[in-house]
C-alpha cells in the first residue's frame, strides 16, 4: 500500500484561523462553519462563542509524550473543561479560536491527529483499551487498529462519503467497542482470525450488524475496510443526511441486497492495489519487581507482575489539573501509557505493584460506585445539537444517591445521551437516558426517554425497551427509589434485576404516568 495520509499545512491552518474567526465575528453561519470546520475536528459550542476540539486517538491510545503535550496545552490555554468521549478521543472545550489553532499545529508534531475529527469523514477507529494486556483476550487487536486508522485517514480528501464512518475492534466477547454494531467491526475469534460485521449503529433507526464474513486473516483487513467505504460510496444517502450512515443502506436494498453489495464491492477490492498488511505484535517486555497491589480499581495484566490502574471521572470529565497529576506521577515510568475506553474511563497500564499504588493514590478522585462510573456524554449546555444536558442530570443524580447512602452495588451504571444520536450509547445500558420533552398541563416540559435491559455483549446484545419519558427533576428520586428497593433485597443489581424487571417497569411507571 502507497497511500498517504493528508497533513494539514500552514496555509490551510491559517484559512481555518480565519475562517474561526469570521464565524465569531458573525461573518458565517452557523451551518456553513459547521460544514466547515467539521473536517478538522472541531465544533463551534453551543452559543457560537467558543469551540471544542476533538483529539483522535486510534484505540484509545495516549503515550507519554501525547500527556505530555496535552498536559503543556491545557495550561497554555487555560483549558477548563475535558472530556473523554465514548469513541476514545479527547475533547477539548471552551477555547478561542488561537487556541483551537494552536493546540491543532501542535498536535501534529506529536502524532495527534484532529483532521477527520468530525464532518463526514471516517471517525477515530476503535480498539479496546485493554487490548495487549488482558487475561482471556483472544490477541492483541491494537496494531491492526493502528493500521485501519491510517489506512482510513488517506481517504479524507479523496470522494466526499454521505456521512461519517465508525469503524472497529474487538478481542473477545465483552464486546466492549460495539464491534457487532457499528458501521464495520473486526471481531476477534479464539482461532486468531476476525468475523466481520457491518452496517450497525445507535441512534436512530439503531440495528444490530450483519455478519459479513468469518474467520478472516487479519492481514487483509483492509480489503473490508476498502469495501465499506466503497459500498457507503454507491448506497448511501446524499439527499438526506439524516439518513446518510450505513444502516439505512439496508433499508434501501434489504439484508440480503446489501451483503451481495457489499461482496461485490470486496471482490472489486481484492484485484486491486495490493492491500495486505504484516503487523508484528508489540511486546511488553517490562517486568514486575516483586511489589504486589490490589484494589477495586486495579487489575493484573497477562504480564507477570503488572498492573492496571482504573480512572473514571464523574461523566467522563476529568478536572484539567488531571493531566498534570498524572503526567508527573508517571513520566518516569518504564513503558506506561493511558488507555481510554469507549464508557469514559481511562486505564493506567503497565505499572509494578508499587507503581499502581502511586498511580491509585494520584486518581483519588475517581468514581466510587459502578452508578459512579455512569456514562454521558457532554451535553447541551456545549453541544449545538443537544436537547437536554446530560452531564447536569448525571451530577444530580450521583448527589441524590450519595446523600441517601445508597449502598455501592445497588444501582448499575446509567447511560445517559442528551439527544436521540446515542453519544451517551444509552440504548445498550441495563439503564439509559435519552433528553427530550415531556407535556405536562400542555406545556413542553425538560424530560428524558427511559430505556430498560440494553446489552451490548456478543451473543447477547439488545437494544434498550424504551419505558416513557421521565421528567428530569424526577429522574433521581428514581434513581433513589429503585436503588432503596434493591438494596432491601440484599442483592446486587443484576441478580435483583433479572427476577424483577416487572417490578422495575413498575416503579419506573409511577414516574412516566
Amino acid at each position: 500500500m502507497d497511500r498517504k495520509a493528508p497533513v494539514l499545512g500552514r496555509e490551510e491552518l491559517e484559512e481555518f484561523r480565519q475562517k474561526t474567526k469570521e464565524f465569531y465575528a458573525g461573518n458565517i453561519t452557523k451551518n456553513d462553519y459547521k460544514g466547515y470546520s467539521g473536517r478538522y475536528g472541531s465544533y463551534a459550542q453551543k452559543g457560537g462563542h467558543s469551540s471544542m476540539l476533538r483529539l483522535r486517538m486510534a484505540g484509545g491510545r495516549l503515550t507519554k509524550d501525547k500527556l505530555q503535550f496535552i498536559t503543556e496545552s491545557i495550561e497554555k490555554h487555560g483549558v477548563k473543561k475535558v472530556h473523554f468521549t465514548t469513541c476514545q478521543t479527547i475533547q477539548l472545550h471552551d477555547l478561542d479560536a488561537d487556541a483551537v489553532c494552536d493546540i491543532m499545529a501542535g498536535a501534529m508534531e506529536h502524532d495527534i491527529v484532529t483532521l477527520g475529527g468530525g464532518g463526514d469523514f471516517p471517525r477515530n477507529v476503535m480498539a479496546p483499551p485493554l487490548s495487549g494486556t488482558q487475561k482471556g483476550e483472544y490477541f492483541d487487536v491494537l496494531p491492526y487498529a493502528k493500521k485501519a486508522e491510517e489506512f482510513l485517514l488517506t481517504f479524507l480528501d479523496a470522494r466526499k462519503m454521505p456521512r461519517k464512518l465508525k469503524v472497529c475492534f474487538s478481542t473477545g466477547p465483552a464486546n466492549v467497542t460495539h464491534a457487532t454494531f457499528r458501521d464495520l467491526g473486526f471481531v476477534a475469534r479464539p482461532d486468531g482470525t476476525f468475523d466481520v460485521y457491518s452496517a450497525g449503529g445507535l441512534g436512530n433507526n439503531p440495528k444490530i450488524g450483519l455478519k459479513m464474513a468469518e474467520a478472516v486473516d487479519p492481514s487483509r483487513v483492509l480489503y473490508y475496510i476498502l469495501a465499506m467505504r466503497e459500498v457507503f460510496l454507491e448506497h448511501g444517502n446524499y439527499e438526506q443526511r439524516g439518513k446518510a450512515r450505513t444502516r439505512y443502506m439496508r433499508d434501501k436494498l434489504g439484508d440480503e441486497g446489501y451483503r451481495q453489495a457489499y461482496l461485490a464491492k470486496l471482490a472489486q477490492a481484492e484485484t486491486g492495489e495490493d492491500l495486505t498488511i504484516r503487523v508484528e505484535p508489540e511486546e511488553i517486555t517490562k517486568s514486575g519487581d516483586g511489589t504486589e497491589a490490589s484494589g477495586e480499581r486495579i487489575l493484573a495484566q497477562k504480564q507477570e507482575g503488572l498492573y492496571t490502574v482504573a480512572y473514571h471521572p464523574l461523566g467522563g470529565c476529568p478536572d484539567p489539573s488531571f493531566f498534570r497529576r498524572i503526567f508527573d506521577t508517571v513520566r518516569e515510568i518504564e513503558a506506561v501509557e493511558l488507555r481510554i475506553a469507549p464508557d469514559e474511563t481511562v486505564y493506567i497500564i503497565n505499572l509494578t505493584g508499587k507503581e499502581a499504588r502511586e498511580v491509585l493514590d494520584a486518581t483519588s478522585d475517581s468514581a466510587r460506585t459502578p452508578f459512579e462510573t455512569s456514562v454521558a456524554c457532554i451535553g447541551a449546555s456545549i453541544c449545538q445539537a443537544g436537547v437536554r444536558d446530560s452531564q447536569s442530570l448525571l451530577q444530580a443524580a450521583v448527589k441524590a444517591v450519595r446523600e441517601a447512602g445508597i449502598a455501592p452495588d445497588a444501582l448499575p451504571r446509567v447511560h445517559i445521551s442528551g439527544c436521540p444520536s446515542s453519544c451517551g450509547t444509552h440504548q445498550i445500558g441495563q439503564i439509559g437516558f435519552r433528553g427530550g420533552v415531556k407535556m405536562v398541563d400542555k406545556k413542553p416540559q425538560s424530560a428524558f426517554e427511559v430505556y430498560f435491559f440494553g446489552c451490548d455483549r456478543q451473543g447477547d446484545e439488545y437494544l434498550g425497551d424504551d419505558a416513557g419519558a421521565m421528567l428530569e427533576a424526577d429522574i433521581p428520586a428514581f434513581l433513589v427509589e429503585l436503588g432503596q428497593e434493591v438494596e432491601k433485597s440484599g442483592l446486587s443489581y443484576a441478580a435483583w434485576e433479572k427476577d424483577n424487571r416487572d417490578r422495575l417497569l413498575e416503579i419506573a411507571a409511577a414516574y412516566t404516568s
